[in-house]
């Protein structure tokens, strides 16, 4: 028996619907998952398939967009249901048709909301998630600059030691992040991994974000993402900042979390990511 009709079978398990005959069609789904979308009269859904290990990293995704859509400031997809069958992992979302056009304002007017309303006690998260392809740890702190610089920046230098990377600067820098980070952020619900392939409109302008790496952090985390590799226009920043301005020294502090994701790109891509790493590192040293 083929996986889609045992997937079926499991959602019509768990919700009532039976959707069985319809059809898949193959889309992109980013770098590491087989993605589809499911077509029936009924309702059309989004569903990504991987290795069986990676079941955890679906039921994390699906965890986070729940918590996102809990404080109803910014669209994601509905996660639907989520597990193994027939030798795979598996996440059904709510399918919403995407379109890189719409209200960036709004887009980052949403974002401030998400970052003001979504706030916590501790940063952290409920369990280890991914980034991309990448575990990232979440234990939970009651230091910023501790959790930064442990759960973040010396666990990818950790993993790039043994890619073979070299940073002789990393132990000095990883000493200077309490010093960088001395602005006191209230832990806040952020998405994660915020570039501009995230981030989306549906029909009507409405803003959308997608396939987070959530946890308790630096709000300011996802705003220096977007800076990252580009993409996000002038009008996102303005709706962010008349919603929600950012504190003091963030030029600086955006640089530091940055980082985190070069790094990130050197352990799964490696090439000319560890010469990019070394410079922020030095920029940051200086």
């Amino acid at each position: 028996m083929s996986r889609w009709p045992q997937l079926w079978d499991r959602l019509e398990a768990a919700t009532g619907q039976r959707l069985h005959d319809g059809k898949a069609l193959a889309v992109g789904g980013g770098s590491i998952n087989d993605a589809y979308v499911w077509q029936h009269p009924q309702q059309t859904l989004f569903v990504k398939f991987n290795r069986p290990e990676r079941e955890a990293m679906f039921a994390a995704e699906a965890l986070a967009l729940e918590a996102i859509a809990s404080v109803q400031a910014i669209r994601v997809p509905k996660p639907m249901l989520w597990g193994t069958v027939a030798g795979a992992s598996f996440l059904v979302l709510e399918y919403l048709p995407l379109t890189s056009h719409g209200d960036w304002r709004q887009m980052g007017v949403h974002l401030a909301q998400l970052h003001r309303q979504g706030t916590g006690d501790r940063y952290g998260w409920v369990q280890d998630n991914t980034i991309g392809a990448t575990p990232q740890i979440n234990p939970w702190s009651d230091h910023w600059p501790d959790f930064f610089a442990e759960a973040r920046l010396g666990y990818q230098f950790k993993l790039a030691r043994r890619r073979g990377g070299v940073f002789p600067q990393a132990d000095a820098l990883l000493a200077r992040v309490s010093d960088l980070l001395n602005h006191h952020p209230t832990p806040t619900l952020v998405h994660g991994d915020l570039w501009s392939g995230n981030a989306a409109f549906i029909r009507g302008g409405e803003p959308v974000i997608f396939d987070p790496a959530s946890y308790y952090g630096d709000r300011e985390v996802d705003v220096a993402m977007t800076e990252l590799f580009g993409g996000f226009p002038r009008a996102f920043y303005q709706g962010y900042a008349d919603t929600y301005p950012l504190a003091s020294g963030y030029e600086q502090r955006k640089t530091l979390y940055n980082l985190y994701h070069i790094l990130n790109h050197f352990n799964l891509f490696g090439g000319s990511y560890e010469a990019q790493a070394q410079r922020m590192i030095q920029q940051l040293l200086r």
